[in-house]
């Protein structure tokens, strides 16, 4: 297969607005110096669910401490990373090195995928999409069926709420619900929506036998039209992911995997010492493993010297740890993407760059390692359970009110108990507006999924902080 019109394919900076329409798909002479991927960025960069990452949980939920992480800088820092990565590509591998523009292109479209790909995740972290999963596993049977047992929304439907999935309410949110003044969301180019697809599926096809790209769905049958048009114009077919896409999940690995320790050591769960000991102890003479260790532990004994309280040593010592680790892992990740381009450019390969390439122990030992000292810790936990709390008790109230509407007959809901109206107008007018006025190919959905999209899509948007002040609303009028 030729290579360069295959990434030309991939690269395609072409938008669903403008075939729909029939525009021209070229910057205007006001705006030269932007590509369309570019463009892609800034779009995403400004919207409102980007902003609203800065009180999304990461790890340690509702955290107080300025220097812990949340989404949003999480996600800043998987798109540096990736775009990093992309740079390295283009100006050092030569990947895509005879195709116009790549070299812009190539570093922008990841830097845009790493800042989009937690855009769809519901408040509390991940423990939010449990909680919502498990709300409709609890309410399965009122929410299936009518009072006579009918079937009013099938099992392929209802699958979607079930898995309830963050990476496709992020695909749904840029192609749909964030409206400018029309029905394709944020219109990114097909390059951008494609490479943000880490899971080409609809979760009938979820199969984790069939490697990487199958492990999850990453698109609700409301859009599934739409994915298959994305990937169609960029080369591919339903399972196949666009290389970028593997580059981007090696970034968010790396951004786990060290990041969160370095977080755990800020809140006192885990020091420096512990993590180097655990490596030492774990790594069986893995390489790169003893050489990060040795260089980590060389800058330690440094810093030693200088007059540093505890905290500041093991702060410092942590801060130069986390720079070697993420170079050693970037620097695996592109080897092995350059040394196997084929099989990801072809969207065939089964496995993470990550788990492929010889940092693959490190990232394993990393995770073992946060497991232990963070994510069981009781203070995590606490909150978490609070916060799946909060979500069910949220989305108790909200079906409450979405049960009494029809977007065919909008005044239905004026016949609802003034809990329910008062409850419904709490919701964004945007999702409503997607709801009410919705594109011709959910208008032939049945009217259960409608409504339960407009449940998951109000809960899914909410911050930590939000959910929580709003449930205290809610109490105060019961």
């Amino acid at each position: 297969m030729d290579m360069d019109k295959k990434w030309e394919q991939l690269l395609n900076q072409g938008r669903r607005k403008y075939d729909a329409r029939g525009d021209s798909n070229t910057n205007d002479d006001t705006e030269p110096t932007r590509t369309e991927i570019e463009r892609d960025y800034d779009r995403i960069l400004f919207s409102t669910p980007v902003r609203r990452l800065g009180d999304k949980t990461q790890v340690f939920p509702l955290d107080n401490n300025d220097s812990v992480r949340n989404r949003l800088t999480h996600s800043h820092e998987v798109s540096n990373l990736a775009r990093s990565i992309g740079v390295a590509l283009v100006h050092k591998h030569g990947i895509a090195k005879d195709i116009p523009g790549a070299c812009r292109n190539i570093p922008a479209l990841l830097a845009a995928i790493g800042l989009v790909h937690d855009l769809g995740n519901p408040p509390f972290g991940h423990q939010g999409e449990a909680a919502i999963q498990s709300w409709f596993t609890d309410n399965s049977d009122k929410l299936t069926k009518d009072k006579s047992e009918n079937e009013v929304i099938s099992k392929k439907l209802y699958d979607d709420f079930l898995n309830f999935e963050g990476n496709a309410q992020g695909f749904r949110l840029v192609t749909r619900l964030q409206l400018l003044n029309d029905n394709f969301g944020l219109d990114l180019t097909y390059a951008t929506l494609s490479a943000m697809m880490k899971y080409p599926i609809p979760v009938s096809k979820v199969d984790k036998r069939k490697g990487v790209s199958h492990k999850k769905f990453g698109y609700f049958f409301s859009e599934e039209k739409i994915a298959q048009e994305i990937l169609n114009k960029v080369g591919l077919s339903e399972g196949q992911r666009h290389p970028l896409a593997y580059l981007m999940e090696a970034c968010d690995d790396i951004a786990y995997a060290v990041l969160d320790i370095e977080d755990a050591v800020k809140k006192g769960l885990a020091s420096f010492s512990d993590l180097i000991a655990y490596l030492d102890h774990h790594g069986n003479g893995d390489h790169l493993i003893m050489e990060l260790i040795k260089e980590s532990e060389e800058k330690h004994k440094e810093y030693r010297k200088s007059d540093l309280s505890p905290n500041e040593l093991n702060d410092v010592s942590m801060q130069r740890f986390r720079v070697f680790a993420i170079g050693k892992m970037v620097q695996a990740v592109t080897q092995t993407f350059t040394e196997n381009s084929g099989s990801y450019i072809l969207g065939s390969a089964t496995k993470p760059i990550l788990e492929s390439s010889k940092a693959e122990k490190l990232r394993q030992l990393l995770g073992d390692f946060s497991i232990i000292h963070a994510f069981q810790h009781r203070s995590v936990l606490e909150i978490e359970l609070r916060g799946h709390n909060t979500i069910h008790s949220l989305m108790d109230c909200f079906w409450e009110a979405i049960r009494e509407t029809d977007p065919d007959h909008p005044k239905k809901i004026h016949s609802a108990p003034p809990f329910s109206r008062y409850v419904y107008t709490r919701i964004s007018e945007n999702y409503r507006r997607v709801y009410t006025d919705p594109a011709f190919e959910i208008k032939q959905l049945p009217l259960r999924y409608r409504q339960l999209m407009l449940l998951t899509d109000m809960i899914s948007g909410m911050t930590d902080s939000y959910a929580m002040s709003l449930l205290e609303e809610f109490n105060s009028f019961r």
